[in-house]
């Protein structure tokens, strides 16, 4: 038995293991058939992309994560031809999601969704597309798309970047239109059970059906978080927290790298600005200006040298006094003119701390000063004379403008490429806590949920150990460890349960026996009831079947009550045991004194009966036997005996049995009288309705009265 266990187990594992290696090899097919076709495309020059018919095919098949893998693994390759196609990542990733939704619609068989992932891809990868674009180069990156676009925005009077992203929506409607008919085609190629296999390969044990997952779901608590979205949750979480630690590091690191260039850039600047200014010249170009001699080529010189620099917004030359800047040379910069020669300018705040040492012509370290609404940064060269003293200085400045843009365009490209392969890390999280907790889990509660709350039969409780077992989860971890034990805990259960239920049935019938047997013994002491327990037995079982059929007493009727009434139905006069036989079996008519001997068999057979209720623990059905014993002669009208209840407040069983006691009586013959007619004994029935008898016990009796003349016939012919 466990050689054919461990046989199973082992076939089951190379079959999952057959279509895990497929599922792989699809995500690689996927990218190389995109990769590929993007290759050519790009090789050609045509302003289309194809590098999604590997990721809808890829999705199509195997579900979100390869998928997602073949999308983030083509932009990565495609990159090594396209420098920007690894920031389009997240369209692919978004294209593989679309495809996957598609799949659970139909698939790719239906033409309506055929269409429908073409247009919303599309929309998706041309408008988010454009934008991305827009963001990273200022424009389109082919010049076939930026003609179209300008010449539309020339035509139609509307915004380049609107008419942009129109011409690309346009254009991936095309292209996806061709990458969605391709996927499709080629889908059609794959038989539908290899498909299925292949996207049911995730699953560690027995995928659930569609009404398994139904019954799941409705088993889950509402606005409770599954252990899949509490994992992934943290997954998240974690990645984003490192994701924003890392990238504050790296932005701030960033920043610094590129302030230091940028300050050596201009101290570059101003240093070669130094080298080329003629000391001996200084006060005749302040003096005379561009009219000086070599004026106009010092300038065009240095020109040159900003020009050469990026980082380098301002260039100047300034001699240095009491009463502030002279300035020398001031290049022009945008629509900005610089300050004319011999111009004087009063020191900045941010000076304040270098003047001493700017008059004494030292040099001084980099200076920061806000200029109009921007930080800039100051870098002063000294110009030495011939004796070596310093005859003024050189100055260049460096915006933090430009640094904000390089930031900005780091922190884009970066969000642009972490995003694709935060959706691949989501993807994994989902897959892995779905594949080796959630699913599992899910399973086992559902099945455990069934085995625990269908215990009726035993069927039932077997075809649950079936579906426990038929789960068959091989995670090899603790949670198949969890299910082994659970499938040993619920087979157990069962045959323990089947046990009890053999017990049961054992003690039932010694019950049953009993109950018999006791009534045996009062009847046989009465000389003509003739089978009068076994047909008010029948006749009981009758009336509960009429009144539970026409949806009367229906919260008391239970299977389990009209058993044990049916059970107990025998003993209702048991307290005759306690009559003397001259009264029990005087073939005249009871004396008044005698009658009143007679009536106190319905107190004797509640004594007889709690006495067996306090003896036998846990008899339920005995409280029924005692409920009729005592009070079947009780009537509607309150006029019975022994107590005088009346109505509802009579037991439903003592009601039902009186009917059937009477019917009996009259149908029946006895020493003091013969049978009496049936129609007779029916009038009398029916007059007795809403004074002798509860009404709606008598209208469930005359509705079934071809059942009551089979009874009354088979024991008359017996």
């Amino acid at each position: 038995m466990a050689e054919n266990k461990t046989k199973k187990g082992k076939e089951a594992s190379r079959y999952h293991n057959k279509y895990s290696t497929w599922r792989v090899a699809v995500s690689v097919i996927g990218v190389v058939v995109n990769v590929a076709l993007s290759f050519g495309a790009h090789a050609l020059g045509l302003p289309l992309y194809l590098d999604t018919i590997g990721t809808i095919g890829a999705a199509s098949i195997a579900g979100f994560f390869p998928g997602i893998v073949t999308a983030v693994a083509t932009n990565v390759l495609c990159g090594v031809f396209n420098n920007y196609s690894i920031y389009y990542s997240i369209l692919n990733v978004m294209i593989a999601v679309l495809a996957v939704l598609m799949s659970k619609n139909g698939g790719m068989k239906k033409l309506g969704n055929i269409i429908m992932l073409a247009l919303s891809g599309a929309l998706i990868t041309g408008g988010f597309g454009a934008l991305i674009q827009w963001a990273l180069l200022g424009g389109p990156q082919y010049s076939t798309i930026e003609d179209a676009a300008k010449a539309m925005s020339d035509n139609t009077g509307a915004g380049m970047m609107l008419c942009f992203i129109f011409v690309n929506i346009t254009l991936n409607m095309v292209d996806k239109g061709i990458s969605t008919a391709a996927a499709a085609a080629l889908l059609r190629l794959i038989p539908d059970t290899a498909k299925q296999a292949i996207f049911e390969s995730t699953y560690l044990q027995r995928p659930p059906t569609a009404e398994e997952l139904k019954g799941m779901r409705k088993q889950e608590r509402r606005g409770s978080l599954s252990i899949q979205a509490r994992v992934t949750l943290m997954v998240t979480l974690v990645a984003l927290s490192i994701t924003i630690i890392m990238g504050g590091i790296t932005v701030r690191l960033y920043a610094d790298h590129a302030e230091e260039e940028a300050i050596e850039g201009a101290r570059s600047a101003a240093r070669f600005a130094s080298e080329i200014i003629d000391p001996a010249m200084l006060d005749e170009y302040i003096a005379k200006g561009e009219e000086a001699p070599g004026y106009l080529e010092t300038k065009a010189l240095l020109y040159n040298i900003r020009d050469n620099v990026p980082e380098v917004q301002y260039l100047y030359v300034v001699k240095i006094q009491k009463d502030g800047c002279h300035f020398i040379f001031d290049l022009d910069y945008g629509d900005e003119e610089g300050y004319v020669p011999g111009e004087v300018v009063p020191f900045d705040d941010e000076f304040e701390p270098y003047l001493d040492r700017l008059f004494a012509g030292e040099e001084i370290e980099t200076v920061n000063a806000k200029f109009l609404t921007h930080m800039v940064m100051t870098v002063y060269y000294p110009v030495l004379d011939e004796r070596g003293n310093t005859a003024c200085y050189a100055g260049a400045d460096v915006s933090l403008e430009f640094l904000s843009g390089y930031v900005q365009q780091f922190l884009l490209r970066a969000v642009l490429m972490f995003s694709g392969f935060f959706m691949l890390i989501l993807a994994c999280s989902i897959w892995i806590t779905g594949r080796y907790m959630s699913n599992p889990v899910r399973s086992m509660a559902y099945t455990a949920g069934l085995f625990a709350g269908n215990d009726e039969t035993q069927v039932a409780l077997d075809e649950n150990v079936k579906n426990i077992r038929a789960l068959d989860i091989r995670t090899g971890d603790e949670i198949e460890n969890l299910y082994r034990v659970l499938l040993e805990m619920a087979s157990d259960t069962a045959e323990q349960i089947r046990d009890i239920r053999s017990y049961a049935k054992t003690i039932e019938k010694m019950q049953n026996g009993l109950i018999i047997t006791m009534a045996d013994m009062v009847e046989n002491r009465d000389a003509d009831t003739g089978a009068h327990i076994q047909k008010t037995a029948a006749y009981v079982r009758i009336i509960m079947d009429a009144l539970k059929r026409k949806g009367y007493y229906v919260n008391k009727l239970t299977p389990k009550y009209m058993s044990e009434v049916e059970m107990s139905a025998p003993l209702h006069d048991v307290g005759k045991i306690n009559i003397p036989d001259a009264v029990l079996n005087k073939p005249g008519k009871l004396t008044d004194e005698e009658y009143e001997i007679m009536k106190t068999h319905t107190t004797a057979g509640k004594q007889i009966m709690e006495q067996a209720i306090n003896t036998v623990q846990g008899a339920s059905y005995l409280k029924e036997a005692r409920n009729m014993a005592a009070f079947h002669h009780e009537k509607w009208d309150g006029t019975g005996y022994p107590e005088g209840l009346c109505g509802e407040v009579i037991p439903l069983s003592a009601r039902i049995m009186a009917v059937a006691d009477v019917f009996d009586a009259l149908t029946s013959k006895r020493i003091y009288k013969p049978p009496m007619p049936l129609e007779k004994a029916l009038g009398i029935i029916q007059d007795g309705a809403g004074k002798h008898f509860d009404p709606l016990c008598v209208e469930a009796f005359m509705d079934s009265l071809d059942e009551v003349k089979r009874v009354l016939k088979k024991y008359q012919d017996a």
